[in-house]
This record gives structure tokens, sequence and C-alpha cells, in this order.
């Protein structure tokens, strides 16, 4: 624990801070071995897909909206959290600014994709949205509030801000890059809802650097904050994303059969 503390601040006096570092690490892990085993959250390509107890494409229980409308309600009550931040929680200290900012500037780019970049021919279920917009506004929520708590306090010894906004930039920016190269497949096919295999960037390695980018992104946030609240998220993240990866991984292997076998799923040359 004194080792820990070099790099992150001291545990919040919060039992709800506490319990949701657990928690939610817990849930996303456990999310992100779901996806390993073959129950998806129902979006993109996974949202009509069955399941490993059921082979047969299921039905929304729930119900599902449009993948725009869906993929909006996923990222809007976020940027709105953050951005009232400003407004809600005012403060001159440099890293609850650096934190609010990149919070916001990462959903607001989010919004902007589904509204200009991304092609949608597709649905989303209602209780899959449900799950991931809960999750993106809590964590924002929840990360914000747990930098309240170091307002005052002594910086940790190693200070990881400038790393942060580092990776906060590479990460918008990789991300950005990658979700262009993907809605350019659908370009080529007039829109329609045709996959192909992605080309490009580090497309030609991993079959998920969308994905990569959006990790390296959910760490800068901790390298900012430097809270333990915000650590376990991006763990959670990362867990997850790992999943998901690996699931995407294995559908491509089983709609193409030229698939090339050297392109890994998130980290390239590795896994």
């Amino acid at each position: 624990m004194e080792m820990a503390m070099t790099f992150v601040y001291p545990p919040p006096p919060s039992i709800l801070l506490n319990t949701m570092s657990v928690v939610g690490l817990a849930a996303l892990a456990q999310i992100g071995w779901s996806e390993v085993r073959g129950n998806h959250l129902k979006y993109s390509k996974f949202a009509s897909s069955s399941s490993s107890a059921s082979p047969k494409p299921q039905k929304h229980r729930f119900g599902s909206f449009s993948s725009r409308i869906g993929m909006l309600l996923l990222y809007t009550p976020a940027f709105l959290a953050a951005a009232a931040s400003f407004f809600l929680l005012p403060s001159d200290d440099l890293r609850f600014l650096l934190l609010k900012s990149a919070l916001a500037l990462h959903f607001l780019k989010r919004i902007f994709e589904v509204m200009f970049i991304h092609k949608y021919s597709g649905e989303m279920a209602v209780d899959s949205a449900f799950i991931i917009t809960s999750s993106y506004f809590s964590s924002t929520v929840l990360m914000l509030y747990s930098q309240s708590f170091t307002l005052g306090l002594t910086e940790p010894d190693l200070d990881l801000k400038l790393l942060g906004i580092v990776m906060f930039v590479v990460g918008i920016v990789g991300n950005l890059y990658h979700h262009v190269l993907l809605a350019k497949l659908r370009n080529e096919e007039g829109g329609k809802k045709v996959y192909k295999i992605p080309k490009g960037g580090l497309f030609n390695t991993v079959i998920c650097p969308h994905y990569l980018f959006e990790i390296i992104v959910f760490w800068s946030f901790f390298m900012v904050s430097q809270t333990i609240y915000s650590f376990s998220f991006a763990m959670g993240t990362t867990f997850y994303l790992i999943g998901r990866s690996y699931a995407t991984r294995r559908w491509y292997l089983s709609k193409f059969d030229d698939f090339p076998k050297h392109i890994k799923a998130l980290i390239p040359f590795v896994f």
C-alpha cells in the first residue's frame, strides 16, 4: 500500500467510492469474460448474435433502438455530466480541470462520431444500451466525485499528469482515425451493411485498434487524476475490451476464410 501511494492519492473517506471501485472492476471483468464465452452485449456486429447456450439468433427481450439512437444514448448522459461538472464542481485545481476537460472532450468526440462519421444500419438491444450507458455515466460522475476528495491533499510522489495529457491526445486521435477507416468501408459499399476485413493504420496488425486507443484514453484519465477509482475503472475497461476484441477476432475468423492469421485482436504481435 505504501508503494501504491507513490502514484495514487489515498483512498477517499467514502464507502460509495471504495465499494464501487471493487464492484465496478469486478462487473466489467465479468462482462469481458462473458464476451470471451460468447455471451455478448448486443450492439454492432453482435446485435443479433446467438449465445453459447443458444445457437439461434436471439430476439431482444426488452426491445431495441436503431444503432444511431442507441449510441447517442450511450454517450450523451456522460458528456452532460462532465460538462455540468464545470458549473457544479467549480475549482481552480489544475488536475481537476484536466480531468473535467478530458472526460467532456472524450464523450463529445464520441457524439460527433455518431452524428457525422459512423455509418449505421443495425440495432442495439435496450438492455445492453442501459448497461453501457449506466457504466459510462456512473463512472464519469464517480471519477469527478473521487477527484473532489483530493483537493487540498499532498500530490502523489510520482506526478503522472503530463504523461496523462500525452496519452489522452494519442488515444483520442488514434481512436478517431481508426473509426474513420471503418466508416470508409461502409462508404465503399454505398452505406450498405456489408462487412469487410478492415485495412490501414493498425488494422494491418490488429482487428480492434480503435479499442486499443480507447483503452489508452481511459488510462489517461487515471494518469491525470491518479485516484483509486479511476485506476479501477481503467482496469475494468481494459478487461472488458480485451474480451470484446477477442470475440471480434473470432467473429472475423468465422466469417472470412481469407482472414490473415497474423492479425491479432488488440495488441500488435502479442494478443
